[in-house]
């Protein structure tokens, strides 16, 4: 570097606000370890997952910060090096458009986001080695960095809640969808039956009416309601089911029913026999049989399509009421609460996911009410079991177990998956750090759920994993913050 280059690049250093403190033997220090880099538009600076190397600060152009998401290129922010008013958004400080990459080398980890030039652009460089040393000789750089590293972990951790949140319900969405489909549809094919169903009803109750007599139809009556009384069968042979039905149909066929296809189905459906109608049916005249036995079947119709509806109805009102439980639209964001009707109304929000899981349920009986935010626990609840289908591929055992301690409830959520790495556990709840592939996770669901057990809870999450079984284990205490979950006072450091 000759002395032209290093007039060029002194100068740039005092003109940037991260080296406002800095001595002059600080600034001759500086000028000697830093390297220029131009950039072209579109030229990556650094990309999302690779080794973090060297440490960057914008001297003049713009650069964009992006991460794949889910398939999504999001741009996270943009640094400027003369930032206007309208750049200054969400609290951002004016000296965090200056640098970038200091947060994988402070964790000695890889590049979290992808940087690209827009425009002709110029970054000064420094190796990671003469980034540590520049914290350490100049402390007014540090004391510039340090709150810009706390408000882009916060920042980042705001757009991962709210990206959370709108998969959270994208999901709730999905799942309702999902869920609803299948009654929704039972519910249109019903309404489409039991118009025409009606209609015979009230034509085979007029040509009954016509022919039957006072007798008759007092047997009908009785024969009616004996069917609606007769207990249904707990268990059932298909074979027999369907041989039944068949010797009803013979049955009603040769004594003139019209319908004794729909009249045959009914009654096989409840255990009942010919011998059973035949023995109801006593005492109805050969000539007017034919009208009480499609009068029959049209009552027996309405009845098992009005009986669907009263099935599907509840359904519906479930699921709704699930969806209510996880959301909490309507509540206040502090309240009492069961945590089991929180872990029942995730795994009816993620059903969909799940098909090919088994669960294995484990809850204490008489488990006590807590207080704190059941919403947000509602989205540790989806990190943590969405993380478990993940590990297992779709396949396997979910196993979720509630149990008290003392003043603590334990929340275990355990998978039989294929494990984290050994090397990975103690770094699975730092910000950004993940051990999916690069686009298929923010590295920040997993901090999101410790702060929130932690510091909105008072409690702990911890991890024990092996291949095959991995757990993790979340305890809260029922107070919901009078003590911390070790026993400490909530308001201890």
């Amino acid at each position: 570097m000759n002395s032209s280059d290093d007039h060029g690049i002194a100068g740039r250093l005092r003109s940037i606000e991260l080296f406002d403190e800095l001595t002059d033997d600080q600034y001759a220090w500086l000028t000697g370890v830093t390297g220029l880099r131009r950039l072209e538009d579109g030229e990556v600076l650094f990309e999302d997952g690779g080794e973090a190397t060297h440490f960057y600060v914008l001297a003049d152009g713009e650069l964009i910060v992006t991460k794949l998401i889910d398939g999504r290129n999001e741009v996270l922010t943009r640094h400027l090096s003369h930032p206007t008013a309208a750049d200054q958004h969400d609290d951002k400080p004016s000296v965090a458009h200056r640098f970038t990459g200091e947060l994988p080398l402070l964790t000695d980890g890889g590049y979290v986001a992808t940087a690209t030039a827009v425009g002709t652009t110029t970054v000064l460089v420094y190796t990671k080695d003469a980034f540590f040393e520049m914290l350490a000789r100049c402390a007014g750089v540090a004391r510039m960095l340090l709150p810009v590293l706390a408000w882009r972990i916060k920042a980042s951790e705001m757009q991962a809640r709210n990206r959370a949140t709108v998969m959270a319900l994208g999901t709730l969405a999905a799942g309702l969808a999902h869920e609803l489909n299948n009654p929704a549809a039972a519910m249109t094919r019903v309404a489409q039956d039991l118009a025409p169903a009606v209609v015979r009803l009230d034509q085979s109750a007029q040509l009954w009416g016509s022919i039957a007599d006072a007798g008759e139809r007092e047997t009908l009556v009785a024969a009616v309601r004996a069917a609606a009384e007769a207990p249904v069968p707990t268990r059932t042979d298909p074979m027999a089911v369907a041989d039944a039905e068949d010797d009803l149909l013979a049955w009603a066929e040769e004594r003139g029913c019209s319908r004794a296809g729909i009249l045959a189905s009914a009654l096989a459906d409840q255990g009942l026999t010919e011998d059973w109608l035949d023995e109801q049916l006593t005492g109805i005249r050969p000539n007017s049989l034919p009208a009480a036995l499609d009068h029959l079947s049209s009552l027996l119709e309405t009845r098992v399509l009005t009986g669907e509806l009263q099935a599907t109805a509840p359904r519906i009102s479930a699921l709704v009421a699930a969806t209510r439980d996880y959301s909490n639209l309507d509540r206040a964001p502090e309240q009492t609460f069961l945590v089991t009707d929180g872990l029942e109304a995730t795994l009816t929000m993620l059903r969909p996911k799940l098909a090919g899981v088994r669960i294995v349920r484990d809850y204490a009986p008489d488990l006590p009410p807590m207080t704190g935010y059941p919403t947000e626990l509602n989205q540790v609840w989806t990190n943590l079991i969405d993380n478990a289908v993940d590990a297992m591929q779709g396949s396997g055992t979910l196993t979720l177990r509630v149990v008290r301690e003392g003043t603590c409830l334990i929340i275990e959520i355990g998978d039989s998956g294929t494990g984290i790495p050994a090397d990975s556990l103690p770094r699975i709840f730092e910000p950004f750090y993940t051990t999916k592939d690069v686009g298929k996770g923010t590295g920040l669901g997993l901090h999101l759920s410790y702060r929130i057990v932690h510091q909105r809870h008072h409690g702990s999450i911890t991890v024990r994993s092996a291949p095959g079984d991995t757990r993790m284990l979340i305890r809260v205490p029922l107070d919901g913050g009078g003590r911390r979950a070790d026993g400490r006072p909530a308001t201890s450091p």
